[in-house]
């Protein structure tokens, strides 16, 4: 190890799902976070009625720490990633923001009450199997 000083005191870990809907609880859903040098430690949700956290939940709680002075580093397990042949096939820019709003107009799943297969199966949103705006298709 090195004196070099640390650009973040606070680390985040998430183990990410985006199974059912924003709003469920979902057991696969966990928040691990250390300060400086401490060991890390679970970060349970709010008290209430749900027992596990909900992806909004979790959200709101993250936009809150990182509101925070504290420097963080947030690592999210959600396997997010699509090959650059999809901006391609779309006709999209390769940037951040441009795959962001994209993504949100034809797969809204952050909208109440709305789980992935209401928009594969047509439901809501534009992401029916085999259409261009499926995500990881090539």
């Amino acid at each position: 190890m090195t004196d070099t000083p640390r650009r973040f005191a606070r680390t985040i870990g998430i183990d990410y799902s985006g199974a059912e809907t924003a709003e469920a609880s979902l057991k696969g859903l966990r928040v691990y976070q250390t300060l400086c040098d401490e060991e890390a430690q679970e970060v349970l949700p709010p008290v209430g009625p749900r027992k596990y956290w909900t992806r909004r939940g979790l959200a709101a709680w993250l936009m809150q720490e990182l509101d925070s002075r504290v420097p963080t580093i947030v690592g999210i397990d959600h396997a997010f990633s699509f090959p650059m042949r999809y901006f391609e096939r779309h006709r999209l820019a390769p940037d951040w923001p441009n795959f962001l709003d994209d993504f949100c107009a034809h797969w809204p799943t952050d909208e109440p009450h709305t789980y992935v297969d209401f928009v594969r199966y047509g439901h809501v949103g534009n992401g029916r199997p085999g259409q261009a705006s499926e995500p990881g298709a090539a």
